[in-house]
């Protein structure tokens, strides 16, 4: 076999693989591992279901293999902004809107991390095991390190590192998570287009009043990042909390 032929060999196997992962995480995300099945994901991906058992051996396999392709996609965004030009607080800022609006417009990673979570508690899950490594364990010590540069340098207030964690990024998820009982309790959706870029804009005025010592220097900042970082586009047929819109 000559070297293009090899060399176009691999990208196909791997162009295959990739169609493959794409869609078994949808199928994994929408039904969860017990529901899913192979059939539909080799029929999606345009393959044999003999093809993707050869790839990936069985379904847990392959959805493990999602679920690290998703994770891993999400770190390397969120590093990016970690790495990114600013100051720790500019950073803080803009690692909490990148949270809020990868929750927003990644349904199928938050649908699978909410599984895991549930099957994590129940002493089920062995997915987690290496995803913990290579993903949220680098993404927890780059924040930790952001928070203490912060602090340092006096730009942030003295305080918990994991207190501003909970307040920047679980604020995030409760307010997702928590959109049924709202919508039941105010009469109200926070789910809408104006809903959400609201609430974007009030999670970065929060923290800019909340964490730093300057809060002019933090309402500016917060006034700059949301300017600079629009809202990403939704996907409404897989946009689900509580219902489809």
């Amino acid at each position: 076999m000559t070297p293009e032929a090899v060399v176009g060999t691999t990208d196909r196997a791997a162009e295959t693989r990739s169609r493959i992962l794409d869609s078994a995480l949808h199928e994994f995300a929408a039904l969860g591992l017990a529901g899913a099945r192979t059939e539909r994901i080799a029929n999606a991906a345009g393959v044999n279901k003999a093809l993707l058992y050869y790839y990936f051996e069985s379904k847990e396999k392959l959805y493990a293999a999602a679920l690290e392709m998703a994770a891993v996609r999400v770190r390397d965004s969120s590093m990016a902004v970690y790495e990114g030009a600013g100051s720790a607080g500019e950073r803080l800022l803009r690692i909490a809107l990148n949270h809020f609006d990868r929750i927003l417009s990644q349904r199928e990673f938050q649908s699978l991390m909410q599984q895991e979570m549930i099957r994590l508690h129940k002493g089920e899950s062995t997915a987690m095991q290496s995803i913990v490594k290579k993903v949220f364990e680098p993404v927890f010590l780059m924040y930790r390190a952001m928070v203490v540069e912060g602090v340092a340098s006096g730009e942030l207030i003295e305080a918990d590192w994991i207190q501003i964690q909970l307040a920047s990024l679980g604020a995030n998820v409760f307010y997702f998570l928590s959109a049924p009982i709202t919508r039941m309790v105010l009469d109200d959706d926070p789910l809408t287009c104006a809903a959400l870029a609201n609430r974007r804009k009030h999670l970065l005025e929060f923290l800019g009043q909340a964490i730093f010592t300057d809060r002019q220097r933090g309402r500016e900042l917060s006034a700059k990042v949301y300017a600079d970082t629009p809202m990403p586009p939704i996907e409404k047929d897989r946009f689900e909390f509580g219902r489809k819109v």
